[in-house]
């Protein structure tokens, strides 16, 4: 871990010191990434919060990357709780596997994916995150991932012709290409509407500081 400020570009303002290796930094392009397909009919099933927050992050992540695991089970608890429930953030999951490095990551998206279709995708993520060490070495990892559905209560019915014929896979190609295209390298990377980029596990005090100050930016409270 290295010290590093970061400097909320959109902000100009405001600079928070914290210990962490991370970097807040301004998207590869001038506007809004195209991080997420607003038309997307199932963007709902995976955002979290209100429409009316004052701050939107959009969270880049690979089902199979421990970081994001750590970023899922051990950080996004308490920011729900903190910044979500409160109705100051939106939060929305964006697909990026990194298949390259984690060769059963487009198949937990696509899982994840048809349990959208069902609305069910968050508990489907949350059960990803804390089975990955069990699935994401599995040669086959399919008959695991069937059994997290079955936990949920989720119909095999529901979500086998969506698994079969691969009906989420186009979806998920494109939003990895969006990321990409907007400069996103790494998982997990956070992209705060309006602000820039921020790549990396960060602690949770890392986000209290920044979200914090975005948010007090934003809205004039004290």
């Amino acid at each position: 871990m290295r010290r590093s400020t970061l400097v909320l570009p959109a902000l100009g303002l405001i600079a928070v010191t914290v210990t962490a290796a991370v970097a807040l930094r301004s998207p590869t392009h001038a506007a809004t990434p195209a991080v997420a397909n607003r038309a997307d009919p199932l963007i709902a099933q995976r955002t979290k919060g209100t429409a009316k927050a004052a701050l939107t992050v959009y969270e880049m992540s690979d089902f199979q990357c421990p970081y994001c695991r750590r970023q899922a089970v051990e950080t996004f608890p308490i920011l729900e709780r903190e910044f979500v429930t409160t109705g100051k953030v939106r939060w929305i999951f964006i697909n990026f596997p990194l298949t390259q490095l984690h060769p059963n990551a487009a198949a937990a998206a696509e899982f994840a994916m048809c349990a959208a279709k069902v609305d069910r995708f968050w508990p489907i993520h949350d059960l990803l995150f804390t089975y990955q060490e069990k699935w994401a070495p599995l040669k086959d990892p399919a008959p695991f991932l069937i059994s997290l559905a079955d936990s949920t209560g989720i119909p095999r019915d529901d979500m086998t012709p969506c698994l079969q014929g691969h009906e989420m896979r186009p979806l998920i190609q494109e939003e990895a290409e969006g990321a990409a295209k907007s400069g996103v390298q790494s998982t997990p990377t956070f992209y705060i509407e309006g602000a820039g980029m921020l790549a990396g596990a960060a602690p949770v005090d890392v986000f209290r500081r920044v979200l914090d100050s975005l948010w007090r930016d934003r809205t004039g409270a004290p």
